[in-house]
């Protein structure tokens, strides 16, 4: 007896990325239903290799969740890793993307572990080149794993460009990560510990400035970050037709406001904008959050210690991410070894694609050729 489920669903059509920009690329994106999404990864990845294993996750939601990645290539310690780690959940519900935190390694950073996308071209690309996607039924999104920082650093356009513009694009959202995170804490430093290494026209300039600001300048630089903080968390919850404009009123607003009352100074406005602008060059969001966090603990620092303070904290940043892995892989790939070897990680300048013959060291997959 053959018993098939012949009944449909409603579910929303496919349509262009909402989050992800596509410059040269397939337009179709994740939706909410299983079945769909993976017949958008069949449809882009076609071997019969692509193995998807199914799971039931969650007492009361009954959450179906995929397991893919292409047999033969994928390292299978890693496959039987991430299908471990789904069995052992024991929850009610598996609802609104929370499996990210349930799968995650370590829950005592701010940095994201898991690489997510709506793109169904760019999951393909992680399967291929030996990582295991992941998919939730209802969820318009799939996962990636390992994540490591130099994933998050690199757009899903980086291989569609020139390979130069591409390696200077990265090396900009290097420094702009430099600048971000460091910036604000630099500029405490500087101004309120050592005023000698400003030049001096510069020094004069900014005294002239602070001259009628009754607070110290940790307080002036903590109380723009909050406050831009504030303003980008009114223009996310915000509805869209109006979000962008209370964000842009907001800003202009009480950066004028704030400047002509004498509460701020001029350069600490112009200071947390740029690093406010240059967070907003990294291509995940959740790796721009955790920088945040950081530089609110960079600036304490240097406004209690200076230089050295905020040198302390940078180290401290460091070891923090010395010590985290993503599904046995170091975060910090490629700029450290994996399990005690020198094994060699996708460099910061992006090579041209006909001389990339093999994949990533760190996964260790069963064939590390790519092309001939």
């Amino acid at each position: 007896v053959l018993s098939l489920n012949v009944g449909t669903e409603e579910k929303r059509s496919i349509s262009a990325p909402e989050n992800e920009t596509v410059l040269k690329g397939a337009r179709d994106a994740f939706v909410e239903s299983l079945r769909t999404n993976t017949s958008l990864v069949r449809r882009h990845l076609k071997a019969p290799e692509l193995k998807i294993k199914e799971q039931v996750v969650g007492r009361q939601s009954l959450t179906l969740v995929d397991v893919l990645y292409v047999e033969g290539i994928t390292d299978p310690a890693l496959v039987s890793r991430v299908e471990a780690q789904l069995a052992e959940l024991d929850i009610d519900a598996l609802l609104a993307g929370n499996i990210e935190e349930y799968l995650a390694d370590q829950t005592r950073t701010p940095f994201p572990l898991l690489q997510h996308t709506e793109r169904p071209d760019r999951l393909c690309g992680g399967l291929a080149e030996g990582r295991v996607g992941i998919l939730v039924d209802g969820l318009p999104l799939g996962y990636l794993v390992p994540g490591v920082i130099g994933d998050f650093l690199r757009a899903p356009q980086d291989k569609s460009t020139n390979w130069m513009v591409a390696s200077m694009l990265t090396m900009l959202r290097y420094a702009c990560l430099l600048v971000t995170l460091v910036l604000p804490a630099l500029y405490v430093a500087m101004v309120t510990f050592h005023q000698e290494m400003i030049p001096t026209r510069l020094a004069m300039s900014i005294i002239a400035a602070k001259r009628d600001v009754p607070f110290i300048t940790l307080f002036e630089v903590l109380i723009l970050l909050i406050a831009f903080e504030i303003l980008q968390e009114a223009g996310l919850r915000l509805p869209q037709a109006i979000g962008q404009t209370v964000s842009i009123i907001g800003g202009l607003v009480v950066g004028t406001a704030a400047v002509e009352a004498k509460i701020i100074s001029p350069a600490v406005l112009i200071v947390v904008a740029i690093a406010g602008i240059a967070g907003y060059t990294m291509p995940s969001q959740e790796l721009a959050g955790a920088l945040r966090l950081w530089r609110f603990a960079l600036a304490v620092l240097a406004g209690f210690g200076g230089l050295f303070g905020a040198v302390l904290g940078l180290a401290g940043l460091v070891c923090h991410l010395a010590g985290v892995e993503s599904f046995g892989v170091s975060y910090l790939t490629p700029f450290a070894s994996n399990r005690g070897g020198e094994k060699e990680g996708r460099a910061v300048l992006r090579q041209p694609l006909p001389k990339t013959k093999l994949r990533p060291a760190v996964l260790n997959t069963k064939n590390r050729r790519n092309q001939g």
